[in-house]
This record gives C-alpha cells, structure tokens and sequence, in this order.
C-alpha cells in the first residue's frame, strides 16, 4: 500500500498539473459496498455463463435472451421483477441470486456469473477511507464470529472460503471472525489490482455541489478543456467539490480538495453510536460501545462481585455484551422496550441451528425476568422497560409499559441500541437526503432517499449512497447497490455497449 505522503500527493497532483479537473466518481468510505463498485468501474464486467442453470425457471428465461449483453448493460428493472428474498432492494437480490442461486435454502449451487476484464470499459475513481480497504472491519473486535454465514460475507469472483481455505483455516459453524473479513477484504482489493485508486487514511470534512461560475476563470477553462467522460457543454455545469485531509505517518493532516463529477457515499453506520438522550447519560460509568465492557474486565474494574451491568438494546450487539457478561460470571440487568415475542426483535428471526449462542441469549431473555426467576444466574430481564435517568450515584431508574418505575445500582451501563452514520461533511447532515427530511439518516428507520434501480439520490443528482446509508444491512445485499450505481455511471459516461 502506499504511504500517505505519497497518497497526499497523489490527490492533488491533478491539481497541480491540469488545474482543477474533476475525477469521474469519487467514492467516500472503503467497505464492501466501496470496494465491489470500484470493482465495476475497474472493468471488470458480469456476464451469464451460457452453460448454467438458474434454479428460479423466469429468472433463467430472461438470462437466455441476451448472454451478449454484459448484466450491467441490461434492464435491471425488468431482470428483478418477481424476485423475492430477505431484502426491500429489487436489484440486491438480484445479483446476490446471481451470485448465490439457491443459498437461501441451503444449496451450493455455483454462480451464473462469468467475468470478464473489459478494460475500455474502465472509469477513473478514487475510493477514500479513514481505515485500511475493509472499512469498518477493521475497527470491530477481531475474534467477533459475524452474523452472516462465511460464504455471504464474500465480494465477486473470488469466494471467502476458497481464500480462507489458502489459509488453512476453516469457518466456524460457517461463519466468519471480524479479523478474517478484514484480511480478506484487504486482500481482494490486492488480488484483484484495485490498490490503485485506494486511499486509506483519509477524512473528509465536506462535500458540496459548486457551479463553474462559483469556481475561478482558469479553473472554469480547465474543466470546459478536459477530457471529461461526461459532456458538460452545457450551461450552469456543477461539479462536487470534496475537503477533507490525510492522516501522516507523523500525526500531521495533509488537507486536500477535489472535484468529482459524481460522488457516491458508502461510509456505513458505524460512526456513532445511537445515544438514549436521558438524564446522566453523559456520566462516567454510562458508554456506547462493546469495547468498554471488555476494557473494565481487562482491567478488573468490574467482576463477579460487582454490581450489575446494565445493558441496554435487544439487537446483536446487546446479545454480544451479554454473552461476554455471562462468560465471566458478570452479573448482569436486561433492559429493552420489546416484548420478547416481537417478530421485529431480531432473535426471532435468526435460525436456532445456525446461531446457538443467540438463540441462548433469546431463551435467557424469556424465561428470566425480574417478575419470575428462572435457571440462569447473574442475568435479569426486564422486557417492555425503557431508562428514566442515570444516576450520579450509578442507580438507574426504569419504567415498565404501565407507568411503574424500578430503581437498580449498577457497576456500569452499557447503552446499546444501534448506530447512526457520520454525515457531518454534508449540508445539513445530509438530512435534506432522507425519506423523511425532518429527520436525521439512520438506516433502519430513516435511510436515504434512492432510485431503486441506479441508487442515485433523489434529491441531488450524481450524487449515490450504497450500503447501511440506502438501507442495505448485511454485505450480502449491499453489492447490488453496487451493481445499480456501477450501470447507471457507466450509461452517463456512455461507456455502455449499444
């Protein structure tokens, strides 16, 4: 990889030598829904293998009419239609059964993608991240076994497992540590020559739409004169303009600005924590992530003789924490505001044979409330209960669906209930992006507003959001975005086949 002197340099050397040219695409976060649309805009193209057989009979007849014809460069619209799945996104699961036909219902079958490099049909891009390629992954605990199934968590032509076969290492109950995810995603951006228009270590601090007249005369020539992939001959062109700085290996920022035609956000949700917004949350003893939990018994400050640990959220990663809890003998207080049969919670939505440790954290949740006690000691539920206030005094108050208030002292709470993406480089939060703009993105309740079918925001042309930030939650699905966006920037820079 390279250092980040040199990659300083490389953002602004077309500054340097030809004004202010815009890049073609400039791709904000370095995930998988970054990496498999840098993919795309590298060249390398899916096509159907004309000897295969897709188990969904329509789904094969419409494959059949035009094997010439590179999926990208096809109706994705009308390959999509009819096609049912465990995601809201018509095109996601189109191209996850492409690349896994019948994975649903447990089957091997093989993809019914061949690929070719068509380099003609690249796209000049960058992709910016603050982490290595893999993102997020990089910042998860690396022993962490993700919920996905191994296979599921893999980017195209080149499967999770045949690279962690090389190896010599096996998936546990099929599924994958955080660490594997992260090598692997590092590797596929290597293996497949993608390094090139990686830049890690770098923050953007904003993102805004400029007209040619806002930007200085030369500047203005420089982009009417450049060999743009897109026609700009008409009046009122505005481009993007992206601030931001790059990390030194010194600790210096290295600031940096550019111009991208288009811009797609891919920077996930793991930024910042979802905050209750009570009386005392801002106490010491009161946190937002895991980690926190694993620090204090690293350091002894919490064991089996402290007071409860509060944990709060009834998702994965609430589930984690109380897993962690149990194994080291930590007692600990449930709280959450679902009841336990919710088909909403996620538990009952996961398969008991797959995921046997969550499904115990599910079984704890039901049989042991604070109303009645059940075999499991050091853990009490309190399903249907939400946090008045902390206490400086670390006793919290709860109130249950009545109106009845519970008081309980704690060593620590642990405020789990989700995350919230980081769009503070945006106007307004990138609010004004949402389906509902009176409220903040989030990608569960509140994701941004995309065409289904290109992931082009609506409210702002050339501008894309991929991934959590477009409501797709499992990196199994989020390369469809990729796949939608890919076809769209390839028809506007007119690099698809006729």
């Amino acid at each position: 990889m390279l250092s980040n002197r040199k990659m300083y340099s490389i953002l602004n050397r077309h500054q340097k030598k030809t004004g202010f040219k815009p890049i073609p695409v400039v791709i904000i976060g370095n995930g998988p829904s970054g990496i498999c649309l840098s993919y795309l805009l590298s060249g390398y193209t899916p096509y159907f293998k004309r000897e295969s057989l897709h188990p969904h009979p329509i789904l094969q007849k419409k494959l059949e009419e035009a094997p010439h014809v590179s999926i990208l460069d096809q109706d994705l619209e009308y390959l999509s239609e009819g096609l049912e799945g465990r995601s809201h996104s018509p095109v996601s699961l189109l191209f996850d059964t492409l690349l896994h036909p019948d994975t649903d219902f447990g089957g091997t079958a093989e993809s019914v993608l061949t690929w070719w490099h068509e380099t003609d049909r690249a796209i000049p891009h960058l992709v910016l991240g603050r982490n290595p390629p893999g993102g997020a992954w990089h910042s998860i605990e690396g022993s962490m076994v993700t919920l996905s199934r191994g296979e599921w968590m893999g980017l195209p032509d080149l499967q999770f497992k045949d690279w962690l076969r090389q190896k010599k290492r096996g998936l546990r109950n099929n599924r994958a540590t955080a660490e594997d995810i992260a090598q692997y995603y590092q590797h596929y951006v290597m293996k497949k020559g993608l390094q090139k228009n990686f830049r890690s270590g770098t923050v953007v601090t904003s993102v805004r739409k400029v007209s040619a007249e806002s930007i200085s005369n030369h500047v203005q020539e420089d982009l009417q004169k450049s060999d743009s992939l897109w026609n700009f001959t008409e009046e009122g062109m505005e481009v993007f303009q992206v601030d931001g700085f790059v990390k030194t290996v010194q600790g210096d920022k290295e600031p940096f600005s550019i111009y991208a035609e288009n811009v797609v956000l891919a920077t996930g949700t793991y930024d910042s924590p979802t905050w209750l917004g009570v009386k005392g949350e801002n106490l010491s003893y009161v946190h937002h992530q895991l980690s926190a939990l694993e620090e204090a018994v690293k350091n002894n400050s919490i064991g089996i003789t402290s007071d409860p640990v509060l944990i709060v959220g009834a998702g994965l990663t609430a589930a984690d924490a109380i897993l962690f809890a149990h194994h080291c003998n930590i007692p600990v207080i449930h709280v959450f505001r679902r009841r336990v049969s919710d088909p909403g919670l996620i538990f009952n939505q996961l398969p008991k044979m797959m995921y046997p440790e969550y499904h115990k954290v599910h079984q704890m949740m039901k049989e042991q409330s604070a109303a009645c006690a059940g075999p499991y000691e050091c853990y009490v539920s309190l399903p249907e209960h939400h946090v008045l206030s902390f206490g400086k005094d670390k006793k919290c108050i709860f109130q249950d669906k009545n109106g009845y208030q519970k008081a309980y002292k704690v060593s620590m709470a642990l405020v789990l209930t989700g995350s919230n993406p980081n769009l503070s480089f945006l106007p307004n939060n990138g609010i004004d992006l949402a389906m509902d703009s009176d409220q903040p993105v989030n990608p569960k309740r509140n994701p941004i507003d995309v065409d289904p079918f290109t992931y082009e925001c609506t409210q702002e042309k050339g501008l894309y959001a991929l991934g959590p930030l477009a409501g797709d939650n499992f990196v199994r699905f989020v390369q469809g975005g990729a796949l939608a966006a890919a076809s769209s920037l390839l028809k506007k820079a007119n690099k698809n086949p006729p």
